[in-house]
């Protein structure tokens, strides 16, 4: 059969390329509906977190100004990563051009190192909270946090295109045939993102949230012991319960994004071609979609704008001065 003819080619009319997974039309419509449905979940849930935060005045504080911004991030996978990667791992072939092969994986990447950032920013966020809160409240400011996560955005743009430089502007080195968009980086450079993006965040994370949690148990026994009158400075109650919220929502985090660091784990070069990367974008997913339905389940005053949301209410005068908290 003419190759030019062949519909199991990812470009029939191309000799060289590459071959397109075949699967049954039934099984094509199941993966793109559950695709589909995925990336709409996560951005509509992270959406309500962008306009819970960013409408109602009562929630303008520090450590929200954190979690919206981790929401435009999470936006951002449902939004674009998600479709373009699971479009790639379920037709086997790249259809959107060398331009898209240089962009895509670059995005990517800057969204998984603001992410880690950010989970470390919450991390000293709660950690000054619950351990020194006279300082919390008069050092941490809601501009000192906008500064510090613009920070952390051009940090994570500029760092990801120094380890992506080669890919950016060779985007088809590593190509083998037509219709690929393979990323390769050298076990060097790996090692150092394993370092400077996994281990080190990680370890502060885990150090802060321990020292949290001892702090946060010895605050019990105080207020058990002594009467308001005599106890020494503690954080608020809602302070602690959103320490332990964000905890989750870290545990998450490295739960969905410890693959992602495998083959530096294991002394290998990092590819998009190995076979076992096709699941990173449904861990992503999780990552993604988790956020928002730890918050519903965990801060009142998200269930409470999800509710003004969805109805007239937010539209009336004043909305924005509506008692969240």
């Amino acid at each position: 059969m003419d190759s030019a003819g062949d519909a199991s080619l990812c470009f029939p009319e191309i000799n060289s390329s590459c071959r397109r997974l075949s699967r049954p039309h039934s099984e094509n419509v199941v993966l793109y509906t559950l695709l589909a449905f995925a990336s709409l979940l996560t951005v509509m849930l992270n959406m309500l977190v962008i306009v819970s935060i960013s409408h109602f005045r009562q929630l303008h504080t520090p450590t929200n100004a954190l979690l919206l911004s981790l929401a435009v991030s999470d936006l951002v996978v449902g939004l674009l990563v998600m479709p373009i990667e699971g479009m790639f791992y379920m037709e086997t072939c790249w259809l959107l051009g060398k331009l898209m092969c240089a962009l895509a994986p670059y995005v990517s990447y800057c969204l998984v190192s603001a992410s880690v950032g950010h989970m470390v920013l919450i991390s000293i966020d709660r950690y000054l909270a619950i351990c020194d809160p006279l300082l919390y409240s008069t050092k941490i400011t809601l501009n000192r946090v906008k500064v510090l996560i613009c920070s952390c955005w051009i940090s994570s743009v500029i760092y990801n295109g120094l380890i992506l430089l080669d890919h950016i502007r060779q985007p088809e080195k590593f190509n083998s045939c037509h219709g690929q968009c393979v990323v390769v980086i050298s076990h060097i450079s790996g090692t150092v993102d394993l370092f400077l993006t996994f281990v080190g965040p990680c370890t502060v994370m885990v150090v802060l949230y321990m020292r949290v949690f001892v702090v946060a148990v010895s605050q019990m026994r105080v207020i058990r012991l002594q009467t308001a009158a005599t106890a020494a400075p503690t954080a608020k109650k809602s302070e602690r319960k959103a320490a332990r919220t964000l905890g989750i929502v870290i545990a998450v985090f490295l739960m969905c994004f410890c693959p992602y660091y495998y083959p530096a784990f294991a002394g290998n070069e990092f590819s998009t071609n190995l076979s076992y990367y096709a699941a990173l974008p449904g861990f992503m997913l999780i990552n993604s979609c988790m956020n928002p339905l730890i918050y519903a389940l965990f801060y009142p005053w998200f269930r409470k704008a999800i509710k003004l949301i969805l109805t007239p209410r937010i539209l009336q005068p004043h909305s924005r001065e509506a008692k969240i908290l």
